[in-house]
């Protein structure tokens, strides 16, 4: 990769200053995105482990489709509001202490889930800690923004959303692994393959420069005056639809197609993961177009796009050939949509409080895919179809692509 950064030493301006960090060169660049991506996909396999099993789950302890929809949502909703945290200390500490450190933590809940867990409480239990492998979001994304000048950001961090992908691996593999060699196997994998990477990071991750020294901000101070930014309000706004919406269907489209269509529960994971795909290659396209148009028209166009093919979904066709068009579309315009929304954090976001404004907005993004799976569980249960859920998808898009062309547009010119 090219035309990234080079950035000075890191100083404190005393003798005891930190070391100043490697030469920013191309291959270290490349070398530090393919890292980051690989933990981020590592956490987001394991944060999406409970999902595919949801189905075999409900069967098992006899529970209700609200029930169902709250265990599969409680890691999205923990991984969600951990990201604050998590990018504050990123600020703080550096990629090279937080990786490492959210990997081998997150082994924990793996292992719990997959080996002990054993009733309804327990798995909540286990989801709830679970979901820490999804704050890795907020500590990749400062890691790969402070290697790329501004330029060549939209693609980057549009590569390391890539690593989203994890929880295709998950909807892939899970049920497989499970059913051909027993409940804990894919935990046991995801397990040994985080310690791995977490001694790999540890070893071969380096920060673009130092972390910067104490300022003696507390970290609710740190938070509160990246929140107070008005583009960390708009941001989040927009990844709650478009990361958000990703996540809901990750981990509600298993059921949504098992309920609405009758299919097997292997065959709505695989489907599922196609969906999940698809989303993951659209992310460095929306990030790629972000770099040479603007992140606004790439994202009120993506939002207008979702609210179009959410309508066609709403009205429940045969699956072949429109419905399938209609969930592989919204997985096209959703991840497009989230690659340009990072890319419009790369322009607006302080450089001294990336990993802030990363936590905030990813947990923005993170809760917009809690809420929905509990809607649709709920619309599910009270009316025996999806459609309302799926109308409701349409409007807020719609308003989301009027609020991308006024108030983001405005902002962003002036910026």
């Amino acid at each position: 990769m090219s035309h990234v950064q080079q950035r000075p030493p890191s100083t404190t301006g005393s003798a005891t200053a930190s070391p100043a960090a490697p030469p920013v060169t191309s291959t270290g660049a490349g070398t530090v995105l393919a890292l980051a991506t690989i933990g981020f996909l590592l956490n987001f396999w394991a944060w999406a482990l409970i999902s595919p099993l949801g189905a075999a789950y409900r069967e098992e302890l006899d529970l209700s489709s609200i029930q169902q929809a709250f265990l599969v949502a409680v890691p999205v909703l923990v991984g969600s509001l951990g990201r604050i945290p998590v990018g504050a200390l990123t600020d703080k500490l550096g990629a090279r202490v937080m990786f490492p450190a959210v990997s081998l933590v997150t082994v924990l809940p793996v292992l719990f889930v997959g080996l002990i867990a054993d009733s309804y409480a327990a798995l909540l239990v286990g989801g709830f800690f679970l979901g820490i492998g999804g704050t890795a979001f907020a500590v990749g994304i400062p890691l790969v923004n402070s290697w790329f000048a501004p330029e060549r950001r939209g693609l980057a961090l549009g590569v390391f959303g890539m690593g989203t992908a994890g929880t295709a691996v998950s909807a892939f593999t899970t049920v497989q692994l499970s059913d051909a060699f027993g409940r804990s196997v894919p935990f046991v994998v995801v397990a040994v393959l985080l310690l791995a990477y977490a001694a790999v990071a540890a070893t071969w991750l380096r920060d673009a420069a130092a972390p910067g020294p104490s300022t003696g901000v507390s970290f609710l101070r740190r938070t509160w005056a990246a929140a107070r930014l008005p583009s960390t309000v708009q941001l989040s706004a927009l990844y709650a639809l478009g990361f958000g919406g990703f996540v809901a269907f990750s981990v509600y489209l298993p059921t949504h197609l098992r309920n609405t269509y009758g299919l097997e529960q292997s065959d709505a994971a695989v489907r599922t993961a196609g969906f999940v795909v698809l989303a993951v290659l659209a992310r460095p396209m929306g990030g790629w177009l972000s770099d040479r148009l603007h992140p606004v028209p790439v994202l009120a166009s993506t939002f207008l796009a979702t609210s179009l093919l959410a309508a066609l979904a709403a009205f429940e066709l045969d699956l072949m050939p429109l419905g399938t068009v209609a969930f592989l579309g919204l997985a096209i315009a959703l991840g497009a949509a989230s690659g340009a929304v990072f890319a419009l954090v790369s322009r607006l976001a302080p450089p001294d409080r990336v990993g802030a404004v990363t936590g905030i907005v990813g947990a923005a993004g993170g809760l917009g895919g809690f809420v929905p799976p509990l809607v649709m569980g709920i619309v599910y249960g009270r009316y025996g179809d999806y459609t309302l859920g799926l109308a409701l998808l349409a409007l807020v898009a719609l308003g989301m692509a009027a609020f991308t062309w006024g108030p983001v547009r405005r902002s962003a010119r002036s910026a």
